[in-house]
């Protein structure tokens, strides 16, 4: 399926968005060098640079071939890049916010090992697209449930607007969470049901821009002590 020139814009401006995220890190770096929000700033410099890879390093890397470029994209991308973000934002969510050392080693052990059931039975699958991904964002929107529940009963919660987890985690219930039946049945919408792939996977392009969007306003807003 083509995209339209609007997904393609989308497309092209994901990149612009996560190296503008990982630029405002670096400048409010100062503000949270001494807090564990450091390690969030490492985090957006370090996926920015994982995408700039994943664009352009691999086509030097295999030479342009493109049969061995999409096997290794992929491969880096499933068993990189994708658990960097599900291990990281587990720790961030469950460590840090709720401060739940238990559930941050128990979610990222399931998550690991669902790695084996997505290898063994839903490698060939037709229905669903990536186990070991729908199973991690499982894991990641009951941690998104239990922020906004903390937010909730939080005394803070009229000056929600200067916590940082209230923007990371608006940000993480858009893209993650919404793009989850998306990328759950990718195949099976592609082939079954392209109008509504082609709606969604513009969705997926708009959320992915307002989630570092939001990112970048949480460095900004955000009070120091969150």
């Amino acid at each position: 399926m083509d995209l339209s020139n609007f997904q393609l814009f989308l497309s092209n401006s994901g990149l612009f968005f996560e190296g503008f995220a990982a630029i405002i890190a670096l400048v409010y770096y100062g503000s949270v060098k001494r807090q564990y929000w450091k390690y969030f700033a490492f985090y957006l410099v370090i996926i920015f640079l994982c995408e700039v890879l994943g664009k352009w390093g691999v086509n030097w890397i295999t030479f342009s071939d493109p049969a061995i470029e999409k096997i290794k994209k992929a491969i880096y991308y499933n068993y990189f890049v994708i658990p960097l973000q599900f291990i990281f934002f587990y720790w961030l969510y469950g460590a840090k916010s709720l401060k739940n050392n238990r559930i941050f080693w128990i979610f990222s052990l399931l998550y690991v090992l669902s790695f084996i059931p997505s290898e063994l039975y839903f490698k060939e699958s037709k229905i669903v697209s990536s186990f070991n991904y729908t199973f991690g964002c499982l894991l990641l929107m009951i941690m998104v449930i239990l922020e906004y529940y903390k937010q909730i009963n939080s005394e803070d919660i009229i000056s929600f607007h200067k916590n940082r987890m209230f923007y990371i985690n608006l940000g993480v219930t858009l893209f993650y969470i919404g793009t989850l039946p998306f990328f759950t049945f990718y195949e099976l919408l592609y082939k079954e049901s392209p109008e509504i792939w082609s709606i969604y996977y513009s969705y997926y392009q708009i959320s992915l821009l307002l989630m570092y969007l939001l990112f970048s306003i949480s460095f900004i807003w955000g009070k120091q002590s969150s």
